[in-house]
Protein backbone atom coordinates (compact mmCIF):
# COMPACT_ATOMS: atom_id res chain seq x y z
CA UNK A 1 0.00 0.00 0.00
CA UNK A 2 2.72 1.97 0.58
CA UNK A 3 4.71 1.60 -2.71
CA UNK A 4 1.16 2.29 -4.49
CA UNK A 5 0.44 5.59 -2.62
CA UNK A 6 4.51 6.26 -3.06
CA UNK A 7 3.89 5.86 -6.93
CA UNK A 8 0.91 8.05 -7.18
CA UNK A 9 2.55 10.90 -5.72
CA UNK A 10 5.41 10.68 -7.97
CA UNK A 11 2.65 10.57 -10.83
CA UNK A 12 1.08 14.00 -9.88
CA UNK A 13 4.38 15.83 -9.20
CA UNK A 14 6.29 14.76 -11.88
CA UNK A 15 6.33 17.24 -14.74
CA UNK A 16 4.64 17.33 -17.97
CA UNK A 17 6.38 16.89 -21.29
CA UNK A 18 5.96 19.44 -23.61
CA UNK A 19 6.94 19.59 -27.15
CA UNK A 20 10.15 21.84 -27.86
CA UNK A 21 10.00 24.96 -29.88
CA UNK A 22 12.96 26.68 -31.57
CA UNK A 23 14.40 28.83 -28.58
CA UNK A 24 14.72 31.98 -31.30
CA UNK A 25 10.63 31.92 -31.35
CA UNK A 26 9.95 31.27 -27.80
CA UNK A 27 10.60 34.53 -26.06
CA UNK A 28 10.17 37.03 -28.66
CA UNK A 29 7.05 35.29 -30.28
CA UNK A 30 5.45 35.51 -26.84
CA UNK A 31 6.08 38.67 -25.99
CA UNK A 32 5.13 40.30 -29.57
CA UNK A 33 1.94 38.23 -30.18
CA UNK A 34 0.87 38.81 -26.31
CA UNK A 35 1.07 43.02 -26.49
CA UNK A 36 -0.24 42.17 -30.14
CA UNK A 37 -3.55 40.61 -28.56
CA UNK A 38 -4.00 43.53 -25.22
CA UNK A 39 -3.87 46.34 -27.62
CA UNK A 40 -6.61 44.83 -30.14
CA UNK A 41 -8.71 43.83 -27.17
CA UNK A 42 -8.53 47.37 -25.83
CA UNK A 43 -9.61 48.75 -29.04
CA UNK A 44 -12.39 45.94 -30.40
CA UNK A 45 -15.18 46.31 -29.06
CA UNK A 46 -16.22 42.35 -29.58
CA UNK A 47 -12.84 41.09 -29.26
CA UNK A 48 -13.21 39.08 -32.70
CA UNK A 49 -10.12 40.14 -34.26
CA UNK A 50 -8.32 37.53 -36.21
CA UNK A 51 -4.28 36.90 -36.44
CA UNK A 52 -3.03 36.27 -39.95
CA UNK A 53 -0.43 33.67 -39.15
CA UNK A 54 1.48 32.34 -42.59
CA UNK A 55 2.78 28.80 -42.43
CA UNK A 56 6.21 29.75 -41.89
CA UNK A 57 5.76 31.16 -38.61
CA UNK A 58 5.55 34.61 -39.73
CA UNK A 59 1.75 36.63 -39.21
CA UNK A 60 1.03 39.84 -39.39
CA UNK A 61 1.55 42.39 -36.60
CA UNK A 62 1.31 46.00 -35.25
CA UNK A 63 4.46 48.10 -35.57
CA UNK A 64 6.62 48.60 -33.14
CA UNK A 65 8.43 51.65 -35.16
CA UNK A 66 6.69 54.45 -36.72
CA UNK A 67 8.48 57.15 -39.20
CA UNK A 68 6.43 59.96 -38.55
CA UNK A 69 7.79 62.41 -40.71
CA UNK A 70 8.17 64.92 -42.07
CA UNK A 71 7.06 65.20 -45.11
CA UNK A 72 9.75 65.76 -48.13
CA UNK A 73 12.60 65.09 -45.24
CA UNK A 74 13.98 61.87 -46.70
CA UNK A 75 11.34 59.09 -45.30
CA UNK A 76 11.28 57.26 -48.24
CA UNK A 77 15.45 56.84 -48.04
CA UNK A 78 15.40 56.54 -44.46
CA UNK A 79 12.93 53.42 -44.89
CA UNK A 80 15.28 51.79 -48.05
CA UNK A 81 18.48 52.33 -45.56
CA UNK A 82 16.64 51.14 -42.65
CA UNK A 83 15.48 47.99 -44.77
CA UNK A 84 19.13 46.66 -45.75
CA UNK A 85 18.57 45.32 -41.77
CA UNK A 86 17.70 41.81 -41.57
CA UNK A 87 15.42 42.05 -38.52
CA UNK A 88 13.34 45.15 -40.25
CA UNK A 89 9.99 44.14 -41.62
CA UNK A 90 8.83 47.87 -43.47
CA UNK A 91 4.84 48.02 -44.67
CA UNK A 92 5.75 49.12 -48.52
CA UNK A 93 2.55 51.97 -49.12
CA UNK A 94 1.97 54.66 -46.79
CA UNK A 95 -1.03 53.53 -44.80
CA UNK A 96 -2.35 56.72 -43.68
CA UNK A 97 -3.85 54.95 -40.96
CA UNK A 98 -4.02 58.13 -38.13
CA UNK A 99 -4.34 60.61 -40.13
CA UNK A 100 -7.22 59.59 -42.64
CA UNK A 101 -10.82 58.99 -40.89
CA UNK A 102 -11.68 56.88 -43.46
CA UNK A 103 -8.94 54.37 -42.07
CA UNK A 104 -9.06 55.39 -38.78
CA UNK A 105 -11.93 53.90 -38.47
CA UNK A 106 -11.60 50.70 -39.98
CA UNK A 107 -9.74 50.13 -36.64
CA UNK A 108 -6.48 48.01 -35.48
CA UNK A 109 -7.49 44.78 -36.96
CA UNK A 110 -7.40 46.43 -40.66
CA UNK A 111 -4.15 48.79 -39.83
CA UNK A 112 -2.41 45.12 -39.04
CA UNK A 113 -3.41 43.65 -42.44
CA UNK A 114 -1.43 46.46 -44.13
CA UNK A 115 1.27 45.18 -42.41
CA UNK A 116 4.17 42.80 -43.70
CA UNK A 117 3.98 39.62 -42.43
CA UNK A 118 6.94 39.64 -40.08
CA UNK A 119 9.33 37.20 -38.19
CA UNK A 120 8.97 37.09 -33.82
CA UNK A 121 12.23 38.55 -33.83
CA UNK A 122 11.26 41.69 -36.65
CA UNK A 123 10.57 44.80 -36.11
CA UNK A 124 7.43 46.04 -38.41
CA UNK A 125 8.08 49.50 -39.51
CA UNK A 126 5.63 51.90 -41.25
CA UNK A 127 6.19 55.18 -42.71
CA UNK A 128 3.47 57.80 -42.96
CA UNK A 129 5.00 61.25 -43.57
CA UNK A 130 2.00 63.36 -42.91
CA UNK A 131 1.86 62.19 -39.22
CA UNK A 132 4.02 64.73 -37.93
CA UNK A 133 1.68 67.47 -39.14
CA UNK A 134 -1.60 65.93 -38.30
CA UNK A 135 -2.69 67.65 -34.93
CA UNK A 136 -4.93 64.10 -34.00
CA UNK A 137 -2.02 61.45 -34.37
CA UNK A 138 0.33 61.90 -31.58
CA UNK A 139 -2.57 61.11 -29.27
CA UNK A 140 -4.30 58.24 -31.33
CA UNK A 141 -0.70 56.65 -31.87
CA UNK A 142 -0.19 57.08 -28.23
CA UNK A 143 -3.39 55.46 -27.22
CA UNK A 144 -2.43 52.23 -29.43
CA UNK A 145 0.94 52.11 -28.00
CA UNK A 146 2.40 54.54 -25.62
CA UNK A 147 5.63 52.52 -25.85
CA UNK A 148 6.35 53.30 -29.57
CA UNK A 149 9.59 54.09 -30.44
CA UNK A 150 9.38 56.91 -33.44
CA UNK A 151 11.41 58.19 -35.88
CA UNK A 152 11.60 61.85 -37.31
CA UNK A 153 13.67 63.01 -40.43
CA UNK A 154 14.04 66.42 -40.74
CA UNK A 155 15.48 68.76 -43.11
CA UNK A 156 16.84 72.62 -43.36
CA UNK A 157 13.25 73.80 -43.29
CA UNK A 158 13.60 76.21 -46.05
CA UNK A 159 15.02 73.32 -48.59
CA UNK A 160 12.40 71.27 -47.27
CA UNK A 161 9.67 74.04 -48.25
CA UNK A 162 11.09 73.64 -51.91
CA UNK A 163 11.06 70.52 -52.09
CA UNK A 164 7.27 70.46 -50.77
CA UNK A 165 6.67 72.47 -53.81
CA UNK A 166 9.07 70.85 -56.26
CA UNK A 167 6.77 67.58 -55.56
CA UNK A 168 3.31 69.09 -56.01
CA UNK A 169 4.64 71.45 -59.58
CA UNK A 170 6.25 68.29 -60.94
CA UNK A 171 2.54 66.06 -59.72
CA UNK A 172 1.22 69.17 -62.01
CA UNK A 173 3.42 68.52 -64.89
CA UNK A 174 2.88 64.93 -65.52
CA UNK A 175 -0.69 64.96 -65.54
CA UNK A 176 -0.05 67.82 -67.61
CA UNK A 177 -2.00 70.62 -65.92
CA UNK A 178 -0.78 74.28 -65.40
CA UNK A 179 0.66 75.53 -61.82
CA UNK A 180 1.84 79.05 -60.49
CA UNK A 181 5.38 79.67 -59.84
CA UNK A 182 6.59 79.24 -56.19
CA UNK A 183 6.67 82.99 -55.99
CA UNK A 184 3.05 82.91 -56.20
CA UNK A 185 2.84 81.04 -53.40
CA UNK A 186 5.38 82.40 -50.89
CA UNK A 187 4.35 85.99 -52.02
CA UNK A 188 0.91 87.75 -50.67
CA UNK A 189 1.11 91.58 -50.69
CA UNK A 190 4.58 92.03 -50.88
CA UNK A 191 5.38 90.09 -47.75
CA UNK A 192 6.36 86.36 -47.18
CA UNK A 193 2.90 84.17 -46.98
CA UNK A 194 3.21 82.82 -44.33
CA UNK A 195 -0.17 80.53 -44.39
CA UNK A 196 1.21 79.17 -47.24
CA UNK A 197 0.62 75.17 -46.17
CA UNK A 198 4.67 74.10 -46.99
CA UNK A 199 5.72 76.74 -44.67
CA UNK A 200 3.56 75.62 -42.07
CA UNK A 201 5.15 72.31 -42.04
CA UNK A 202 8.24 73.66 -41.54
CA UNK A 203 7.90 74.94 -38.58
CA UNK A 204 8.68 72.01 -36.61
CA UNK A 205 8.56 73.30 -33.47
CA UNK A 206 4.65 73.74 -33.06
CA UNK A 207 4.47 69.96 -34.10
CA UNK A 208 7.11 68.92 -31.75
CA UNK A 209 5.72 70.20 -28.88
CA UNK A 210 2.18 68.39 -30.02
CA UNK A 211 4.09 64.96 -29.86
CA UNK A 212 5.89 65.57 -26.43
CA UNK A 213 2.48 65.79 -24.60
CA UNK A 214 2.01 62.15 -25.39
CA UNK A 215 5.60 61.14 -25.78
CA UNK A 216 8.96 61.38 -24.01
CA UNK A 217 11.38 62.73 -26.27
CA UNK A 218 13.82 60.21 -25.75
CA UNK A 219 11.17 57.88 -27.56
CA UNK A 220 11.41 60.04 -30.88
CA UNK A 221 14.55 59.92 -32.47
CA UNK A 222 15.59 62.84 -35.00
CA UNK A 223 17.54 61.86 -37.89
CA UNK A 224 19.57 64.36 -40.03
CA UNK A 225 17.86 64.38 -43.19
CA UNK A 226 20.37 66.92 -44.50
CA UNK A 227 23.52 64.41 -43.32
CA UNK A 228 21.78 61.45 -44.61
CA UNK A 229 22.04 62.41 -47.86
CA UNK A 230 25.29 63.42 -47.84
CA UNK A 231 27.26 60.36 -45.43
CA UNK A 232 23.90 58.19 -44.67
CA UNK A 233 26.06 55.53 -43.19
CA UNK A 234 26.73 57.18 -39.41
CA UNK A 235 22.61 58.55 -39.43
CA UNK A 236 21.89 54.85 -39.88
CA UNK A 237 24.15 53.47 -37.39
CA UNK A 238 22.56 55.91 -35.15
CA UNK A 239 19.34 55.09 -35.91
CA UNK A 240 20.35 50.83 -35.44
CA UNK A 241 21.19 52.00 -32.31
CA UNK A 242 18.12 53.60 -31.02
CA UNK A 243 16.05 50.57 -32.25
CA UNK A 244 18.61 48.34 -30.24
CA UNK A 245 19.12 46.47 -33.50
CA UNK A 246 22.37 44.64 -33.71
CA UNK A 247 24.97 46.48 -36.14
CA UNK A 248 23.89 44.69 -39.35
CA UNK A 249 24.15 47.65 -41.71
CA UNK A 250 27.63 48.39 -42.97
CA UNK A 251 29.15 51.10 -45.08
CA UNK A 252 29.61 48.92 -48.38
CA UNK A 253 25.61 49.05 -48.42
CA UNK A 254 26.00 52.87 -49.84
CA UNK A 255 27.77 53.94 -52.55
CA UNK A 256 27.61 57.48 -54.44
CA UNK A 257 25.62 57.39 -58.15
CA UNK A 258 27.54 60.35 -59.77
CA UNK A 259 24.74 60.09 -62.24
CA UNK A 260 22.04 60.34 -59.74
CA UNK A 261 23.92 62.96 -57.64
CA UNK A 262 22.97 61.02 -54.25
CA UNK A 263 23.58 57.50 -53.20
CA UNK A 264 22.38 54.49 -53.74
CA UNK A 265 22.00 51.24 -51.90
CA UNK A 266 24.24 48.24 -52.61
CA UNK A 267 22.09 44.90 -50.74
CA UNK A 268 23.75 41.00 -51.02
CA UNK A 269 25.68 42.25 -54.33
CA UNK A 270 22.33 43.81 -55.44
CA UNK A 271 22.47 47.71 -56.45
CA UNK A 272 19.00 49.84 -56.17
CA UNK A 273 18.19 53.76 -56.16
CA UNK A 274 15.50 55.68 -54.84
CA UNK A 275 12.79 56.54 -57.94
CA UNK A 276 13.69 59.48 -60.18
CA UNK A 277 11.13 61.31 -58.41
CA UNK A 278 13.97 61.59 -55.85
CA UNK A 279 16.46 63.99 -55.84
CA UNK A 280 14.84 66.40 -58.45
CA UNK A 281 16.25 69.95 -58.39
CA UNK A 282 14.42 73.03 -57.03
CA UNK A 283 13.29 75.84 -58.56
CA UNK A 284 15.71 79.09 -59.22
CA UNK A 285 14.28 81.59 -56.43
CA UNK A 286 15.08 85.49 -56.14
CA UNK A 287 18.37 85.69 -54.01
CA UNK A 288 16.35 88.19 -51.52
CA UNK A 289 13.33 86.09 -51.28
CA UNK A 290 15.34 82.97 -50.26
CA UNK A 291 17.06 85.56 -47.31
CA UNK A 292 13.29 86.39 -46.37
CA UNK A 293 12.50 82.37 -46.02
CA UNK A 294 15.29 81.87 -43.90
CA UNK A 295 14.88 84.81 -41.86
CA UNK A 296 11.28 83.76 -40.90
CA UNK A 297 12.68 80.32 -40.18
CA UNK A 298 15.34 81.61 -38.05
CA UNK A 299 12.78 82.02 -34.60
CA UNK A 300 10.92 78.96 -35.13
CA UNK A 301 14.17 76.91 -35.57
CA UNK A 302 15.63 78.51 -32.11
CA UNK A 303 12.43 77.37 -30.66
CA UNK A 304 12.98 73.54 -32.15
CA UNK A 305 16.43 73.76 -30.89
CA UNK A 306 15.70 74.26 -27.41
CA UNK A 307 12.87 71.95 -27.21
CA UNK A 308 15.17 68.95 -28.06
CA UNK A 309 17.95 70.13 -26.73
CA UNK A 310 20.17 70.05 -30.01
CA UNK A 311 21.27 72.40 -33.27
CA UNK A 312 21.16 71.57 -36.65
CA UNK A 313 23.23 73.20 -39.02
CA UNK A 314 20.05 75.49 -41.24
CA UNK A 315 20.38 78.44 -42.15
Amino acid sequence: MAAFLLGAVLLIVQPQIVPSRPAINSNAETTSQSVQRVLLKKTSQKNDFKENIHSNGSYQQLPQTIIIGVRKGGTRALLEMLSLHPDIAAAESEVHFFDWEDHYRNGLQWYITQMPFSYPHQITVEKTPAYFTSPKVPERVCSMNKSMRLLLILRDPSERVLSDYTQVFYNHMQKHKPYPSIEQFLIKDGELNVDYKAINRSLYYIHMQNWLKYFPLDHIHIVDGDKLIKDPFPEIEKVERFLKLSPQINASNFYFNKTKGFYCLRDSGRERCLHESKGRAHPQVNTRLLEKLHEYFHEPNKKFFELVGRTFDWH
